[in-house]
């Protein structure tokens, strides 16, 4: 009798370790996913807002995945370089990709990429959305969304705006505001969003599509106005500033992001596990009072959720460089 008992306890001790090693991942060599340290490539240098997300995910990660977390800033070509790394990495689970935003709009404005984002990357997560203001000098005649499209229009090319470069954010935002609503703002490129934003200050250039972290504190100063916010929701770091879609023009939207994106090929259950442990990391209150410190603004996905909006992005945004011929190269 006792061998009897010691045996039912053996098999149902087994029972139940199976679905917990079952949900374990595993590498293509068969090893136990993670038993090493794991790199995140950065596609912007360090101190950038990328930069600083990945280091406030940093210690959450390595103490749910119980291995170092190694950040890697590869900077350079707009996001090119380090994505195309990783692109070219081993699908093992050990190098991931925090990318922005221009990981769905490169392929339209570089020719000659060395890698497919859609091909050669396999989508982990959003990570977080860094809203977007449409500003202007103070003293341009126009306090809305409205009476800048009829300002434009009434002054064709006599207006400008600012942006950190060619293909920025800030300039395909631009464009778009241009085809959306029909009118000609002149695009007056920068070497990065800092000069661009001094000019604008200096009412040498008009308006901006400038995030709302860098527009907020100019705006408390009165240095800027702020005529809208350019994503689906208002944000308290601009209170009484609505959304260009609350102001009636829906098709000006546009918002910078950070996302998390493995080397194709990656196994599923070990996408499943990085994703689940992120999410899990951005829903802490500590991460999102640090994100919310960036204006920054938690947007966790599932894979599938986040490889939609690449593709709709993709479409958005390509439709206006193709419009508008916009190369960054």
């Amino acid at each position: 009798m006792r061998l009897g008992i010691l045996a039912c306890a053996a098999v149902l001790a087994a029972a139940c370790l199976a679905p917990a090693q079952a949900q374990t991942p595993s590498t293509s060599s068969g090893q136990a996913w993670p038993d090493k340290p794991i790199r995140l490539v950065i596609s912007f240098a360090p101190g950038g807002v990328l930069d600083t997300l990945a280091r406030v995910l940093q210690p959450k990660l390595t103490e749910a995945l119980g291995q170092p977390i190694v950040i890697e800033n590869r900077p350079g070509a707009g996001g090119n370089i380090a994505a195309e790394a990783v692109a070219k990495s081993a699908p093992d689970g050990y190098t991931f990709l925090v990318a922005s935003e221009a990981i769905a709009t490169n392929e339209y404005l570089y020719r000659g990429m060395a890698y497919d984002p859609y091909k050669d990357l396999a989508p982990v997560a959003k990570l977080a959305d860094y809203p977007m203001a449409l500003i202007a000098n103070p003293s341009l005649p126009a306090n809305n969304v409205k009476e800048l499209v009829a300002l434009a229009r009434a002054k064709p090319g006599s207006l400008s705006y600012g942006s950190a470069g060619v293909g920025a954010s800030g300039h395909l935002a631009g464009e778009l505001f241009n085809s959306a609503e029909g009118v000609n703002l002149v695009h007056v490129p920068y070497k990065g969003g800092a000069p661009a934003l001094a000019d604008l200050i200096a009412g040498r250039v008009q308006v901006m599509f400038l995030s709302v972290s860098l527009s907020a504190p100019q705006a408390k100063q009165g240095r800027i106005k702020v005529l809208a916010l350019t994503g689906e929701q208002r944000s308290d770091k601009l209170p009484g500033v609505s959304t260009t879609a609350e102001q009636g023009f829906p098709g000006v939207q546009a918002l910078l992001f950070s996302s998390l994106l493995a080397p194709a090929a990656t196994p599923a259950p070990i996408i499943r596990r990085m994703n689940a442990e992120v999410v899990k990391a951005l829903r802490s209150p500590e991460v999102e009072k640090r994100l919310d410190d960036l204006g920054a603004v938690p947007a966790p996905t599932t894979p599938e959720q986040f490889a939609a909006i690449l593709k709709r992005d993709g479409e958005t945004w390509g439709k206006v460089i193709r419009e508008k011929n916009i190369r960054a190269d």
